[in-house]
């Protein structure tokens, strides 16, 4: 049976899923990790409830809009939540960027013990977290959805518009070794410039449903 780090580490190579309009629904790599991935004509649910019901519950999602588009679907993402008891933040773009050769040009030292905000969010959705400084920024690697290597960064106000963030994308290819991940908001344009011009190339949009935290608790007494 084909596993989700199959699907993803195909779609880093430039191979998708079939363009056929259908939806492909699988376990969850691990109880962190639920959402859904959309591709061109094509989606992936991965999730541990019953396949029947996701598949009634986009159904249901369909006579709103169109079939390509129901995963990705408000209806549908919030009867999958209301239904996991998850929630999430936002559909992102998902980028990939596969490993390059050399040392990175960016003056880089390794963290031990960081406590950026950007490295405290990584630790709660990734795992084998690695940290980076530079002057102005920070680079993250660390091992995200179905075991992916995914990347975040941080440009300080101060330095922005300078490329640094394109530089700290390129050194997480040359740092990896292997494809990189990165999911950027789809409303964040300087990012997704700053991914684009670093070589990394957008295979589809996610949406990843987190487990709800003692915040969420509190916020929603």
């Amino acid at each position: 049976m084909e596993t989700l780090r199959d699907i993803l580490d195909a779609a880093a190579a430039g191979v998708y899923p079939p363009a056929d309009g259908g939806t492909t629904v699988l376990p969850q790599p691990s109880e962190r990790d639920a959402g859904v991935l959309a591709f061109t004509a094509h989606s992936v649910v991965f999730t541990d409830e019953d396949p029947d019901w996701v598949y009634a519950a986009l159904r249901a999602a369909e006579r709103e809009c169109d079939a390509l588009a129901a995963t990705m679907n408000a209806r549908f993402l919030t009867a999958l939540m209301d239904r996991t008891g998850r929630r999430t933040d936002t559909i992102d773009v998902m980028l990939a960027g596969s490993p390059l050769p050399g040392r990175p040009a960016l003056a880089l030292r390794e963290i031990a013990d960081p406590s950026h905000p950007r490295v405290l969010s990584s630790r709660r959705r990734r795992d084998d977290v690695r940290v980076w400084a530079a002057d102005g920024g920070v680079l993250v690697l660390g091992r995200g959805v179905a075991g992916r290597l995914e990347v975040a960064v941080e440009v300080d106000d101060g330095v922005r518009h300078r490329g640094l963030g394109r530089a700290l994308v390129t050194a997480a290819r040359q740092l990896a070794g292997e494809p990189v991940w990165a999911q950027v908001s789809a409303g964040n344009a300087r990012s997704m410039r700053a991914f684009q011009s670093a070589g990394y190339r957008p295979v589809g949009s996610e949406a990843l449903l987190r487990r709800a935290s003692a915040e969420d608790a509190g916020v929603a007494q």
